[in-house]
């Protein structure tokens, strides 16, 4: 697969005017009490442990608490994740293939229940505040979970926002999302989270 569930998730930018002096933990903290829905646009790569890249993925994100979002990758090629609150699809037109899953296996501990999730972070994640670097507030978050995929991921916040995920997985890959355009709380419309998997595709669920 060629996304992951970052997702994975992540998630968000520019909306109603949010405004906490706080460190990055209590500032994400009150980003998930506070802002309920997002949509933005994202950049995303991996670089492997050797240094190799794969080519980065521009596309769009929304979501809406608790556990449904989009993420839609535009560039180099399409593919879509999305959530309906209760299963993720995972749609890869290339492949004409659609993977479902029980949003609780996908999300769990996974860098997607930071930004879309509506638990508490301490519960899933040992959270630590890290030095600010290249304009950014920072923070660390650990997966309770051994068995969550991934060592850590950073979060650098701006404007009290979440707006760079750095994540390093189990197989020593680090991968980097940015997040631009955010609007914070936004009217979304009912069926912004709903899929319908497309005629002719074969449909993989998993549980």
């Amino acid at each position: 697969m060629r996304i992951k569930y970052l997702i994975v998730a992540a998630l968000l930018a520019a909306g109603p005017a949010i405004s906490w002096s706080a460190d990055a933990p209590t500032q994400l903290r009150e980003f998930a009490n506070k802002v309920a829905s997002a949509t933005g646009s994202f950049t995303q790569q991996t670089v492997a442990l050797q240094g190799r890249s794969k080519p980065p993925q521009t596309g769009q994100f929304s979501f809406r608490r608790p556990g449904q979002f989009r993420w839609e990758v535009k560039k180099p090629y399409e593919q879509l994740v999305i959530s309906d609150g209760t299963t993720v699809y995972q749609y890869d037109p290339d492949l004409a293939q659609v993977t479902e899953r029980p949003v609780d296996k996908s999300i769990g501990s996974s860098p997607a229940a930071i930004l879309f999730g509506s638990g508490s972070l301490d519960e899933a994640f040992i959270v630590s505040a890290l030095p600010d670097s290249d304009g950014l507030q920072w923070l660390r978050a650990k997966p309770r979970n051994a068995d969550a995929g991934f060592t850590h991921v950073d979060i650098g916040l701006r404007n009290d926002l979440p707006v760079r995920l750095i994540l390093l997985d189990s197989f020593d890959q680090t991968t980097r999302i940015d997040l631009d355009n955010i609007k914070a709380n936004p009217v979304l419309p009912a069926n912004a989270f709903k899929f319908v998997p497309p005629k002719g595709v074969d449909v993989v669920k998993m549980k």
